[in-house]
């Protein structure tokens, strides 16, 4: 049986991994630990990557969710500390990040999953789908009401954050 190396091509990978932690969990050394984590037991476990189970980053994507468990979220961010910038669009970008990441945290559990893994790890709904067991079109309608939700945290301002379209968060 030829065997394929979920790992051939890992930049990207870690990547997206990577935003989907920092989606979990907030940015910074605890998003970098875990994701090292992550490839420290992808490397040990490559031999039990099956490709006809789903793509490697729905795999990699498996293993940090199990690395995340049991660890607080780092979303809570003082703005304080971001105030005292001279750069206005650099202060405005972090706490349109914080506020966002505000809104992420106080999601149920399952629609902060939702959010991290489509706009953290960029992964589509059917990919979402085998890596959950559901199906396509529940992911879809989930991801919809979970984004509803999330907009209805930003208030009457009708702004929606560039985040909630497209992943902003830079890594």
């Amino acid at each position: 049986m030829l065997r394929v190396d979920p790992l051939a091509n890992p930049e990207p990978l870690i990547r997206r991994v990577y935003a989907y932690v920092a989606y979990r969990i907030g940015d910074g050394p605890d998003a970098e630990d875990i994701t090292s984590e992550t490839f420290e037991r992808a490397l040990r476990y490559r031999r039990s990557y099956d490709a006809r189970k789903g793509e490697p980053v729905a795999w990699l994507i498996g293993i940090a969710r199990r690395c995340i468990e049991g660890r607080p979220s780092m979303l809570e961010v003082s703005s304080e500390r971001l105030k005292q910038t001279n750069n206005r669009d650099l202060e405005d970008d972090a706490l349109r990040r914080i506020a966002l990441s505000s809104a992420v945290g106080r999601l149920e559990e399952r629609d902060r999953e939702l959010i991290a893994l489509r706009y953290g790890a960029d992964l589509t709904a059917r990919q979402i789908a085998e890596l959950q067991g559901a199906k396509t079109n529940a992911v879809e309608v989930a991801l919809h009401r979970a984004l509803t939700r999330l907009r209805g945290h930003f208030g009457d301002s009708g702004e929606e954050p560039a985040a909630v379209r497209k992943s902003q968060v830079q890594r």
